[in-house]
């Protein structure tokens, strides 16, 4: 097991790259760049399943009894995990409506 603030450093990163990947989505998405956009998700995927999986070993290393130390750092990792799941998930519905919107008449 990756020391704590290895582990934390993981998440932070690798959440952090996979929501910038999916603005970078939307953006092109808004210029009806789809093909891109999709590349960009499918990236963001990548990282976001990298973070989740350092989260996973935290997880499985504390099995639930306190013995992961909680600081302020690893708040702010969990807060951009989860923030960067959320920009995925709409981020994703968005980049659907704009290629929705793009075949219409």
């Amino acid at each position: 097991m990756m020391d704590l603030e290895e582990a934390v450093m993981g998440i932070i990163v690798n959440a952090g790259q996979s929501r910038s990947l999916c603005f970078e989505a939307l953006h092109q998405a808004k210029q009806g760049q789809f093909v891109e956009a999709d590349s960009l998700l499918k990236e963001a995927n990548s990282y976001a399943r990298e973070a989740n999986a350092v989260q996973t070993q935290l997880i499985e290393a504390d099995e639930g009894e306190g013995k992961t130390k909680m600081t302020l750092v690893m708040v702010h990792a969990q807060d951009h995990l989860m923030t960067s799941i959320l920009a995925k998930e709409l981020i994703t519905e968005l980049v659907d409506v704009y290629r929705q919107n793009a075949v219409r008449p």
